[in-house]
């Protein structure tokens, strides 16, 4: 099992933030199970590449299995997942060792753009000076996890 170590915020200049992107590509993912103490069971169409991920815990650690499944069991475990969906396009932007992950919302959470930095360890992820065009960190708001946006909708602000 492995431990992600990452902080959250929302993307505060959009067309700054994904100017300098390497790369990007849709994701769907939907949830096939959600315990409000954090651990989530869901399945991610990324690209072509379908998996299963298992998570456990909230805020900036947690511990994550992440598996393979194919086109076929992802669409039989998809249907599953109705009313507990999101879909968006993520931009990746490299920044020396890091990689911004920047999450561009769709459907009813259109408007919404979140940023993900994932660290190696704790230190580095409490080291982080986040540039200009990220805006108010979400880091353990639990509202703007991808699980709550899936079950509850976007949050007021």
């Amino acid at each position: 099992m492995g431990e992600e170590i990452e902080r959250k915020f929302l993307v505060g200049d959009l067309a700054e933030a994904t100017s300098e992107a390497s790369r990007s590509e849709p994701i769907a993912q939907g949830y096939l199970a959600v315990d409000p103490a954090g651990s989530e069971v869901r399945v991610r169409r990324r690209g072509d590449a379908t998996v299963m991920t298992v998570k456990r815990g909230s805020g900036e650690r947690r511990d994550e299995v992440e598996f393979a499944i194919g086109a076929d069991e992802f669409e039989r475990l998809w249907e599953l997942t109705e009313g507990r969906r999101v879909s968006k396009r993520r931009h990746y932007v490299e920044a020396g060792e890091l990689t911004y992950e920047i999450d561009v919302y769709e459907g009813e959470l259109a408007g919404l753009a979140v940023v993900e930095v994932e660290f190696s360890s704790g230190e580095e992820a409490g080291d982080f000076a986040p540039p200009g065009w990220f805006g108010r960190e979400l880091t353990g708001d639990a509202r703007y996890s991808n699980a709550s946006l899936a079950l509850d909708g976007r949050p007021p602000d």
